[in-house]
């Protein structure tokens, strides 16, 4: 392993891997890590319950682990290894560059492991596979070659949201199909986004407000006003004793039809679909009833087919296949009729108060329950809430809960309101990791990166410094700021907020821009200071004529110790530098002193040899 100095990233070579401490998953068995790579051959990321050593190898690990190597085979294949044995080998999947540093991620939930392109986690999704032993111990990350170097830069370990699995799980609906070897693999490598949450709720008994009494035995079935309501005409009032009277229906017809509004699909044989099209009429459901029609038409066309007595699948086409929000744009759900739901109240049984706000939304259960496990806990574990019609909620934005709202009504990131955009966004983001809302978090992540200004950076930087889920976000302002560090610690005060983390993040970074190595030494001084107002190095030199170190910078004094080496003295002008070692900076900070005093040197030594 070699870590070049004045170069910004890790060398790894040949047979080795390299281990740090801080590359670990908060959670066992969960975690995601970004990093970007530069590989001829074999980016190789390994997955391990404890650290290994310095000459660590997986082909040589009899330990449990996970091993995911991209572009193995000159860049042809994708494999994934457990515990040494090749379950995935993937062809086609070519993930690796040799010209250029490219930006990769890898997830892992308790086996399931994501792999995508890009720096921002969870887009751009490549490739999925899901162990059916899952290896939950899982925690460290190392980062491994084959038989070629491999540079590694960037590289972060982030933690996954709440909720995180709603938005990949896929086990229960059948998605996946078994190897041979007794591991599972989704069909092609990659995985449907297209039906969580609402089927859960369908006949539940969870949640439930209104009752169909089917048939002449009477057999109740369960079911949601406002699911109903969104999907066709059931002639619902707005009492809860409402029960819908099906003498004439059977069972197996009116659960077609819930089970089509509820999963967006459903089967039925050939002999009763004339009583599906009735009913789906009957309703006004009309996705339903028009595929209804179209069967028959086709039945009409060809004899041979009707009274087989078959099953016939019927689907709701979506106009969205590639669409990442499952709900309600995968459905039968009039997205319009839903939202006129949300905003009238009407079917609504739960009310949200926020503390100093009043109430802010009438909104239904089921609706919050299919996103939010908390809100689903909330409601039908027994607590106060379950039997409630109310809930209190303290110390959030009313703005961005209704972001959360809207998002849950229409599946869009809808930001309108007074508070101002980055910051109704960053606190829609947070209420999202709150409630474990996946999607609206992930969109909120990605459009947070993709809004970044030079205006916005630094506020947005202080709010997620102190926030583990928002370590990339964190990363990308520090980028941000360094590149723009000029115009970002001269038109606003602002930065002097920051925590010394961030702040020499930023000036060791390795796209630090700057049009001299003055305006980094004076946005240190301000920043130590917690300056008012701008000013230079020679306002403080006057400073300390009148002053110490310890009454002009406090609790700071020791951050200047630290940051000071970060400024590349060597880079100034040799006049400068004479000016600075005669100021009472250096008669009063030893640290500085030295500093300057190797600057001065270095540059007399370039100067003869430069005429030589």
């Amino acid at each position: 392993m070699i870590e070049e100095k004045g170069k910004k990233f890790l060398t790894v070579a040949p047979f080795q891997c390299a281990w740090r401490k801080d590359l670990k998953f908060r959670e066992a068995g969960r975690g995601c890590v970004a990093f970007d790579a530069f590989a001829h051959n074999d980016v190789t990321v390994v997955f391990r319950e404890n650290v290994g050593s310095e000459h660590y190898h997986y082909k040589r690990d009899s330990t449990p682990h996970y091993t995911v190597i991209l572009g193995s085979h000159r860049n042809r294949r994708l494999k994934i290894e457990v515990d040494g044995r090749t379950v995935v080998d993937e062809e086609g999947v070519a993930l690796c560059c040799s010209s250029m540093f490219q930006s990769y991620w890898i997830s892992i939930y308790d086996g399931l492991i994501s792999v995508g392109k890009g720096r921002y986690p969870f887009q751009n999704l490549v490739f999925h596979w899901l162990d059916s032993n899952p290896n939950c111990s899982v925690r460290y990350v190392g980062l491994s070659s084959w038989d070629k170097h491999v540079g590694y830069r960037n590289v972060n370990v982030i933690p996954l949201p709440k909720n995180h699995m709603l938005l990949w799980k896929q086990v229960d609906s059948g998605e996946y199909e078994g190897t041979d070897d007794g591991d599972e693999e989704l069909e092609g490598g990659q995985m449907s986004y297209e039906r969580w949450g609402l089927e859960n709720f369908l006949e539940s008994w969870e949640l439930y407000d209104v009752l169909f009494i089917v048939g002449k035995e009477e057999r109740p079935v369960p079911a949601h006003r406002v699911i109903l309501q969104a999907s066709g005409n059931f002639l619902l009032s707005l009492s809860n004793e409402d029960a819908i009277q099906l003498q004439d229906a059977t069972y197996p017809i009116l659960h077609a039809l819930l089970q089509y509004i509820y999963t967006g699909q459903t089967q039925i044989s050939d002999s009763q679909l004339g009583s599906l099209w009735a009913l789906s009429l009957q309703f006004e459901v009309m996705p339903l009833a028009k595929r209804c029609e179209e069967t028959v038409e086709r039945f009409k066309l060809n004899k041979k087919l009707f009274d087989s007595g078959k099953n016939v699948e019927l689907s709701y086409p979506s106009s969205q296949p590639h669409c990442f929000t499952a709900f309600p744009s995968q459905l039968p759900i009039n997205v319009q009729r839903l939202k006129q739901l949300q905003t009238t109240g009407d079917y609504s049984d739960i009310n949200i108060y926020i503390e100093g706000h009043g109430l802010v939304a009438q909104t239904h259960k089921v609706i919050l329950s299919l996103w939010s496990v908390p809100f689903s806990k909330m409601f039908t574990n027994g607590m106060s809430e379950s039997s409630s019609s109310e809930v209190f909620l303290r110390d959030m934005s009313p703005e961005a809960f209704k972001v959360m709202l809207e998002f849950m009504y229409s599946g869009e990131l809808i930001l309108e309101g007074s508070v101002e955009f980055g910051t109704l966004l960053l606190q829609a983001l947070l209420l999202a990791d709150q409630f474990g809302v996946t999607l609206l978090y992930q969109e909120c992540y990605k459009t947070l990166l993709e809004c970044l200004t030079e205006d916005s950076v630094g506020p947005i930087l202080r709010a997620v410094s102190s926030i583990p889920s928002c370590k990339l976000i964190e990363e990308t302002c520090e980028m941000k700021f360094a590149m723009h560090f000029d115009y970002c610690t001269t038109t606003s005060l602002d930065f002097i907020l920051l925590d010394e983390t961030n702040f020499s993040n930023i000036i060791q970074h390795q796209d630090l821009t700057v049009t001299s190595e003055e305006r980094v030494l004076n946005a240190i001084f301000m920043w130590c200071m917690r300056g008012k107002e701008l000013c230079g190095w020679e306002v403080v030199a006057e400073l300390l004529a009148l002053s110490t170190p310890d009454l002009l910078f406090g609790d700071r004094l020791q951050s200047l110790n630290n940051l000071f080496p970060s400024v590349r003295f060597p880079l100034m002008p040799y006049d400068l530098l004479k000016k600075l070692g005669q100021s009472n900076l250096c008669r009063h900070v030893p640290i500085f002193d030295d500093l300057v005093r190797e600057g001065i040197s270095y540059v007399e030594f370039r100067i003869p040899k430069a005429r030589e």
